[in-house]
């Protein structure tokens, strides 16, 4: 029997021949990576002290202040100082600050590498796994071990294979396969399992896209949301100035899936997921009655640079509704000087919207942009629990760039194949 693409990369982590589903096996982990929120200061720096304190390897520990940054309180602020202290004094070579959410930093930065193990302090870790990456999320106690040894235990998980074919339709985005699979498998569905995606429209998006759709396999349980690597990954890695040696991996032909889904990308709606919960969806068409007082158009989900432009595309030259609210924050720092230079914030400021630091800060609901009582929001990112924006009497719905855009031109949730030129 073949093996899938989960196998084959935790097999060679754990120096094995080969492994199955179901084994517990040790893997040397390639690179772990925490943040301002689960980091240092939760559990880990007293935990070493007690153990080891000392990093196993400085050069495979990435640390990043992203979710307190800029800090909105006194308390937000010590805590990044604190994470930047302990981070110098420990010898990390890769701590970052005020330059965007994790995810997009490691992708960026050339961490996120095919056939690799990654774990990191935020569930959405799993984005990695977009350049066919083993990459997840953990707690501060699993990390402290990683910290320490480099090595933790994984279960090797079952995989379910979500095939999808054809050309997606022009306001179709990688946000809408998203959501209709997680839709159709549920917000646990694949608790603990690998979700790898396959076929012809996956392979046809271009990095940006396939992040936005790992990022969010955790929405339905997921431990890795995998998409094999191919010519696009080696093309985004050598763009970005990578040259350390990688391997591709991929499933076998006759690999053992626990499930396997199939969908038409030709058929595929934009879509929504209504409060409060991410597989609770429906076609955007379907809500357009419903009333939005704030779009946001950002996080590691959907403000990448392909987003602005998508959002720019429908909103240049026209005026944000007067009664909705326009946030924009770009995934990173360099995307927000590639899209200032290109013009593409001007075009959207002008639209009236308000463009923010690269920040988790209004995604996670900690500072920047929260919503009242009674108030909706459309936002570009990943989760739409009970108050995760703001208020427990705040609704949030999730949708692609394009129909967050839409929607912020007229008012209420919005097709935005009504308003595409």
């Amino acid at each position: 029997m073949g093996k899938t693409l989960s196998e084959k990369i935790l097999a060679r982590a754990a120096g094995m021949e080969q492994v199955s589903a179901g084994d517990i096996v040790w893997v040397n982990v390639d690179i772990a990576m925490t943040d301002d929120v689960l980091g240092p200061r939760v559990e880990i720096a007293e935990g070493m002290k007690k153990i080891r304190d000392v990093v196993w390897d400085p050069d495979k520990l990435v640390i990043i202040s992203d979710h307190y940054v800029p800090p909105a309180t006194p308390k937000q602020a010590e805590i990044v100082k604190y994470t930047r202290d302990w981070s110098l004094s420990h010898g990390v070579k890769h701590y970052y600050e005020y330059i965007g959410p994790c995810h997009q930093i490691l992708a960026e930065k050339g961490f996120d590498l095919p056939g690799t193990v990654i774990f990191g302090t935020d569930s959405h870790t799993t984005t990695g796994g977009a350049f066919g990456a083993f990459s997840t999320g953990c707690g501060s106690t699993e990390m402290l071990g990683i910290m320490i040894s480099g090595e933790t235990w994984v279960k090797v998980p079952e995989t379910i294979r979500v095939s999808w074919g054809g050309a997606l339709g022009p306001a179709v985005m990688a946000k809408d396969i998203s959501l209709k699979t997680i839709g159709a498998i549920g917000h646990a569905g694949a608790t603990y399992k690998a979700v790898e995606y396959q076929g012809e429209t996956i392979r046809a998006l271009p990095m940006d896209e396939r992040m936005a759709i790992s990022n969010m396999a955790v929405e339905m349980g997921a431990k890795v949301g995998l998409i094999a690597a191919d010519e696009e990954t080696d093309r985004y890695l050598k763009e970005i100035g990578v040259t350390t040696p990688y391997i591709k991996e991929e499933s076998d032909t006759d690999a053992l899936y626990c499930r396997s889904l199939s969908f038409s990308g030709e058929e595929l709606k934009p879509m929504v997921a209504c409060p409060h919960a991410v597989d609770n969806v429906r076609e955007a068409a379907e809500l357009s009655k419903t009333r939005i007082h704030q779009v946001y158009i950002g996080s590691c989900t959907g403000g990448r640079y392909s987003d602005l432009e998508a959002a720019a595309r429908i909103l240049k030259g026209r005026k944000v509704s007067p009664d909705t609210r326009l946030l924009i924050s770009p995934a990173s720092q360099s995307i927000y000087i590639r899209a200032m230079k290109s013009g593409i914030l001007a075009d959207l400021a002008e639209a009236g919207a308000v463009v923010m630091a690269p920040t988790c800060g209004v995604c996670a609901g900690l500072h920047s942009g929260l919503i009242a009582s009674g108030e909706s929001c459309l936002a570009t990112s990943n989760r739409n629990f009970l108050g995760r924006m703001g208020s427990p009497e705040s609704y949030v719905y999730l949708g692609s760039p394009l129909t967050a855009a839409a929607s912020a031109l007229t008012g209420y949730i919005t097709d935005p194949t009504e308003v595409l030129n």
